[in-house]
């Protein structure tokens, strides 16, 4: 699993300019105006061939001073309970301030690792301006520019050495399938989980993970064997009182990062909307598994084939190229349809593990390839004449090989991975395609 490092600190200090030159994105919108950033960005960082993930904690904009205060507080309470190192940024252009000095006051409690970073160094001589920021009690100030990239380098080597500390989670059989819980607040996940345990609880056994709660549970009466990956609706409540909507992102990226399979909880009452878009993204970019639950079904009142339909033809089309995935219309609550939901769980993630012999994925994809080339570019025709699967890969992956490898686009990429789907069972699950030189 990647390690989570969040960026922290009060606003107008460069988060999202340091989030952006991190995850080497646009993502995050940067305005001088403070609290610009509302929504959580979540992103992947890599560097010297390791990865980590990247939290953009955010801006709160709150008219009152004193709200002001008490939500930066909780954000950072938050994030010192789910991350794993902590990036605390201030601005040394406009210097040290109260707010800087509770925030520190609390990661200074916290035992998780913690870096200050100085930002908005643009030149040699405001190094010297950082200097005031070491009455934090954080050690030594890391110069950077979040702008210029300056110092970055630097900061980031910093970042792979501390978490190298990290502690190490306990080993788990990989073998074992692993099925997460997500969904944005009030979704109902909870609920599922409470469903798929019941009360016969000594069935369920903890293994301990990181310091912070349990990781896994592992789950296995009614024929199933899989661990359930912790998520807000199995871990004890904390005594933060967080923000919900960031608390949410932040425990969805760890539950999806440990599994194999996401159950994405969506709310028939309320249908697709942002927050679901923004998880989904979440499990697309870490190549898992997809099973969606059209949770509290009982609550609609037309349950006919036409608004089933209508259901699934709006979440395929939100969630558009990628629609070979089951979709399952449960209740939490009356606990319809909640074995379905594990038994399809359990064949999505036996489909991400097919194997397909190249003998047999050759007789079939060669001929379609044949009738239906790639286009040609700039006069040149493109040629595959092989193709096989990579084996002992997380998820499907195949490779075509070409004459001109490099003007076979997305769109032919796309024709070969939906003719592989036709022919093979592979709902639910990622797969990868590559077009390599002959």
């Amino acid at each position: 699993m990647a390690n989570l490092v969040a960026i922290v600190g009060r606003p107008n200090v460069g988060k999202s300019t340091l989030f952006n030159r991190l995850t080497q994105s646009r993502r995050a919108i940067v305005s001088e105006q403070a609290g610009t950033t509302r929504d959580r960005q979540y992103g992947k960082c890599e560097w010297c061939g390791k990865e980590f993930s990247v939290v953009d904690t955010g801006g709160w904009v709150v008219n009152s001073d004193d709200i002001f205060e008490d939500a930066i507080r909780k954000q950072v309470l938050v994030a010192t309970e789910e991350a794993d190192l902590l990036l605390f940024l201030v601005d040394t252009a406009s210097g040290l301030t109260d707010w800087d000095q509770d925030v520190a006051k609390i990661l200074r409690r916290s035992n998780l690792p913690v870096i200050l970073v100085a930002n908005k160094v643009d030149n040699n001589d405001q190094q010297y301006d950082a200097m005031e920021f070491y009455k934090l009690g954080l050690g030594e100030p890391q110069c950077i520019s979040a702008v210029t990239g300056s110092g970055t380098g630097d900061l980031l080597d910093l970042v792979l050495e501390k978490l190298k500390d990290a502690k190490p989670e306990e080993p788990i059989d990989l073998n074992t399938p692993r099925f997460a819980v997500v969904g944005r607040p009030n979704a109902g996940k909870s609920s599922i989980i409470n469903a798929f345990i019941g009360e016969d609880r000594h069935i369920v056994t903890e293994i301990a993970g990181t310091t912070r709660d349990s990781i896994y549970t592992k789950y296995d009466k009614f024929g199933f064997d899989f661990y359930l990956v912790d998520t807000a609706g199995i871990r004890r409540k904390n005594k933060v009182t967080e923000d919900l909507e960031f608390y949410s992102v932040m425990r969805s990226i760890r539950a999806i990062e440990n599994s194999d399979v996401c159950i994405l909880m969506l709310d028939a009452t309320r249908g697709i909307e942002t927050q679901d878009m923004n998880i989904f993204q979440l499990i697309q970019k870490n190549q898992k598994s997809l099973v969606v639950v059209v949770n509290k079904w009982d609550l609609v009142e037309d349950k006919s084939q036409a608004v089933v339909k209508t259901f699934e033809t709006a979440i395929r089309q939100r969630m558009a190229p990628f629609t070979d995935f089951p979709i399952i219309f449960a209740s939490a609550l009356t606990k319809q349809r909640i074995f379905k939901v594990l038994e399809t769980a359990k064949q999505v993630y036996l489909n991400r593990k097919i194997r397909i012999g190249t003998t047999k994925l050759n007789e079939v994809m060669l001929p379609l390839i044949e009738a239906t080339p790639p286009p040609s570019v700039k006069g040149k025709y493109i040629k595959i004449k092989y193709c096989n699967q990579i084996p002992d890969t997380q998820i499907p992956t195949f490779v075509f090989y070409a004459n001109l490898p490099q003007y076979v686009k997305e769109p032919y990429k796309r024709f070969l991975e939906n003719k592989i789907r036709e022919h093979w069972t592979l709902t639910g699950s990622p797969i990868n395609v590559f077009i390599r030189q002959k």
